[in-house]
């Protein structure tokens, strides 16, 4: 697979019927590799690693509702209260990140009420956060750390 634009991680695969799988954490079993499946595992591993989010406050791939129509996400950060605090898209490397993107994550952003977004290919990453009263999202450097966000705010 592509070398990517995060740390090295160590990660287990699996080779069934000339397919290979990686192991995911989260969902605590093997999913079938693909690229953008690829950039998901890396960047559950930054989250967990670089950005010390507990792996209990992390969600992937789960349905949820827009405008009557089932749509998937890729990975939820959960607030430790259960709200939302992150929301993130995972696109293949090969696939431009475009205005499009951004579209459909708002969109979905519409219904889960996240106060950050990541958006990335594994190349290239876009963090925002949420104006919500304005409509519209203003870009940031990075997410913030599991730690300067909950830890230094439940003293």
């Amino acid at each position: 697979m592509q070398e990517l634009n995060f740390p090295s991680y160590s990660f287990r695969f699996k080779n069934s019927e000339n397919k290979v799988s990686i192991f995911d954490e989260i969902r605590k079993k093997f999913i079938i590799l693909t690229p953008e499946e690829w950039v998901r595992q890396h960047v559950v591993q930054f989250l967990m690693h670089e950005k010390n989010y507990p792996k209990s406050l992390i969600n992937v791939e789960k349905v949820l509702h827009v405008n009557g129509l089932r749509k998937r996400y890729d990975i939820v950060l959960f607030n430790p209260n259960g709200t939302i605090f992150a929301l993130v898209e995972c696109k293949a490397p090969h696939i431009t990140i475009s205005q499009a993107t951004f579209d459909q994550i708002a969109q979905y952003n519409m219904t889960l009420q996240s106060q950050f977004l990541m958006v990335t290919n594994g190349l290239k990453h876009y963090y925002c956060t949420m104006d919500f009263e304005n409509e519209k999202y203003d870009f940031l450097k990075m997410l913030p750390d599991y730690s300067s966000t909950f830890l230094n705010n439940s003293k």
